[in-house]
């Protein structure tokens, strides 16, 4: 990657941040970025192009995270997680990634596709990681794991919607 590309590539990833990705329109993102419509078009290909890279960029963020969180035991992860999808200050990144995740659902076959899979088979590696390798290989243990996504990512979507971090903390972590 050049470093000019990699350059907007960054600057593109603070727009949506700030932005979303749902209404994003080359002009505008282009004055944002310091460049043009054509530039960004030669760079990344297309829109599509350019929209899997920032949803690779994205995910690169949070498999940083993921690869961070160690803890011993299920419950010690989850509540690991928590404390990172609940600060503040990862409301816009968590924001980006419900929308590409809805639009991975609503739309498989565009630039988003396979993102909410690729994403639910990444928590769930972290998750199964916490567990004794015993449980990790069993039925029981893939639910468990399971029960506890379901629970960061519906706690997340509310915390989203409401801002009741007190609430919602005290429901996904006791």
């Amino acid at each position: 990657m050049t470093a000019r590309r990699e350059e907007l590539l960054e600057g593109a990833y603070a727009f949506v941040l700030e932005h979303g990705l749902s209404d994003l329109s080359l002009r505008p993102l282009a004055r944002a970025v310091g460049s043009s419509p054509r530039v960004l078009l030669y760079l990344f290909g297309s829109k599509d192009g350019l929209v899997r890279d920032l949803l690779a960029r994205a995910r690169q963020e949070e498999l940083a995270v993921l690869e961070g969180i160690e803890g011993e035991g299920l419950d010690a992860v989850t509540t690991t997680l928590w404390e990172w999808l609940s600060a503040p200050g990862h409301r816009r990144l968590l924001v980006l990634w419900v929308e590409a995740y809805a639009r991975s659902l609503t739309d498989p076959g565009g630039p988003w596709s396979g993102f909410a899979r690729q994403t639910v088979e990444d928590w769930l590696e972290v998750l199964a990681r916490a567990q004794p390798a015993g449980v990790r290989r069993t039925r029981a243990g893939e639910v468990e794991r399971t029960r506890a996504l379901a629970l960061l990512r519906g706690g997340l979507l509310d915390l989203l919607a409401t801002g009741d971090e007190k609430r919602v903390g005290t429901a996904v972590c006791g």
